[in-house]
């Protein structure tokens, strides 16, 4: 098995999500792609074949397919420009087509830059809230009054919550097989747990039940969710901000975004990313 193996939106060589890079001459089965993201272990391991003017693209978790990844983009950004070159990169996902283009920041060191899918956002049903709130043993009370508990889609869909206080990012637990049940209710990839430092810095903590992995320490999905959402609810911050995401577990991580005005339109997400050695 030839995987590459990266971390995403690591930050100075350290930290950062892990994501399997996988290059093959034809898409292999979807039962062969399942097999190989459980054996490599990480949240994601992206697949891809050159198809046209650019790569098709799928990306697996150790559980299920995932319709887009940010950080396995940003993986698959800094490969493609290793291998190929620096510039942009066409990808065809399995309902949308995006583009990654790759940076070199010094001798074997890339960072890459996803364009995510069309955004959109809409509210969550209290009954639902309420269980997952319990869930995570959380109430009402817990939330941020200044950011409404929304589902948020970039490609995928994200359970978006606001937090008062930063202790409670630091707290989070939740029973696995209850929440991976809910977030299956909904057909959510990750539900994000935020805590707002700045108008420009946020931190955030993603539970990724759904996709067999307790926490993802760096989501660009999300983030590119999140900026869609921050813009549908007339956010007034910056158009630019910061996410520190895997503080908590150890694995610091840092995703950039940029967004425009126009409701709907592709959110830019960047990372650096390192090799990781075994």
């Amino acid at each position: 098995m030839n995987v590459l193996k990266l971390a995403a939106f690591s930050q100075n060589g350290k930290g950062g999500n892990p994501a399997g890079v996988a290059f093959y001459d034809d898409m292999p089965a979807e039962t062969e792609m399942l097999r190989i993201a459980k054996e490599v272990g990480y949240s994601e391991t992206a697949f891809f074949v050159k198809q046209g003017d650019g790569w098709r693209v799928r990306y697996f978790a150790p559980e299920m397919e995932v319709p887009f990844c940010g950080h396995a983009t940003i993986a698959l950004g800094a490969a493609l420009g290793e291998r190929f070159g620096i510039g942009e990169y066409k990808l065809f996902l399995n309902d949308s087509t995006i583009t990654v283009r790759a940076e070199r920041l010094g001798d074997n060191v890339f960072a890459a830059t996803l364009h995510s899918p069309a955004t959109h956002s809409e509210d969550v049903p209290k009954d639902y809230l309420d269980k997952v709130l319990a869930s995570f043993h959380l109430t009402p009370a817990s939330l941020d009054p200044a950011f409404p508990p929304r589902f948020a889609s970039a490609g995928a869909k994200h359970l978006i919550l606001f937090l008062k206080e930063r202790q409670m990012l630091a707290d989070m637990n939740y029973p696995f097989d209850e929440v991976r049940a809910l977030m299956s209710e909904q057909g959510l990839v990750t539900i994000s747990l935020l805590w707002r430092e700045s108008d420009d810095v946020f931190h955030s903590r993603n539970a990724f039940a759904s996709g067999g992995v307790y926490e993802d320490p760096a989501t660009g999905a999300a983030a590119a969710a999140l900026a869609g959402y921050l813009r549908d609810i007339g956010w007034n911050g910056p158009t630019s901000f910061t996410i520190l995401q895997g503080e908590d577990m150890g694995v610091p991580s840092r995703l950039i975004v940029s967004y425009t005005p126009e409701a709907g339109r592709s959110v830019a997400v960047s990372g650096e990313t390192r090799y990781i050695e075994e």
